[in-house]
């Protein structure tokens, strides 16, 4: 069983909501309302990135809601392209001028590579951007600082000259693609792992395995996935736009065995 208030701490003993709202490829005029709704329902945790065009929405809906800022857990991610040191102090101050909050709970370098050049060496420069991560963070405007979609190697790299080592990983992850060496990896070296796609984008919705699992549960293949992750350890960061799917995508009151969580974990090609 999972409830939205239920928490991991990271390494420097900040607390973050086991369960996260993502609001990756939402359209600015549905994810103001998407974090509304997501907020008033129980949600506490409220995932964004610069490079998602929904900064703005995402902080209209935040400031919009009913629930004080402290009680409130928010992430953002520094461009997978700003590969220099003062290229990432200037787009920080862009994000928290979009969100127009006082300070973020998580931030995060968004790839190890630009986007057009995924799988390229940037190693050099990554520690460069880390070395700027560090000083946001010791500035206190950002509570907690980590990283996305780095692999085993990128994390190597960023710990040979970190101050402070990355909190965070967050790759992608779901039933049948959850990335055990990444993963293994970073939760011995203490960070946490968090999912985004934590239902491959719709993509296992039509697994028949994983239907006759939901059946047995008596929940939906959304909320097997969600509870997957969390009982691995990983925060999983599902997205909807509806007032319903967000709705059951919290209704985690249930515990999936052993025997069917090793089941889980065994699956490969679960994405149709």
């Amino acid at each position: 069983m999972t409830a939205l208030t239920d928490v991991y701490t990271l390494a420097n003993g900040i607390q973050i909501p086991k369960v996260g709202f993502g609001t990756w490829q939402m359209a600015p005029e549905d994810a103001t309302p998407a974090v509304e709704n997501a907020i008033a329902l129980g949600y506490r945790h409220i995932d964004t990135a610069l490079v998602y065009g929904n900064e703005r929405a995402v902080g209209f809906g935040i400031r919009n809601s009913d629930v004080k800022r402290e009680d409130l857990f928010v992430t953002s991610k520094l461009p997978a392209e700003t590969k220099d040191y003062d290229g990432a102090l200037r787009d920080f101050e862009t994000t928290m001028a979009n969100l127009e909050l006082d300070y973020l709970d998580l931030y995060l370098i968004h790839a190890p590579w630009p986007w057009r050049e995924m799988g390229g060496n940037y190693d050099t420069q990554n520690r460069d951007v880390w070395r700027a991560m560090e000083e946001i963070y010791a500035s206190g405007r950002v509570k907690a600082i980590g990283v996305s979609n780095f692999n085993v190697h990128d994390l190597q790299n960023v710990f040979k000259d970190a101050k402070v080592k990355p909190m965070v990983d967050q790759i992608q992850y779901y039933v049948g693609y959850t990335e055990p060496t990444i993963t293994q990896f970073a939760q011995e070296q203490g960070l946490l792992v968090e999912a985004y796609s934590p239902l491959a984008t719709g993509g296992i919705l039509n697994n028949q395995v994983l239907n006759g699992l939901a059946a047995h549960y008596g929940v939906s293949i959304a909320q097997l996935a969600i509870q997957f992750c969390v009982q691995n350890g990983v925060l999983p960061l599902p997205k909807a736009t509806s007032r319903d799917h967000i709705a059951n995508n919290a209704q985690l009151n249930f515990e999936i065995s052993d025997a069917d969580m090793a089941k889980m974990n065994a699956l490969t090609g679960t994405r149709n």
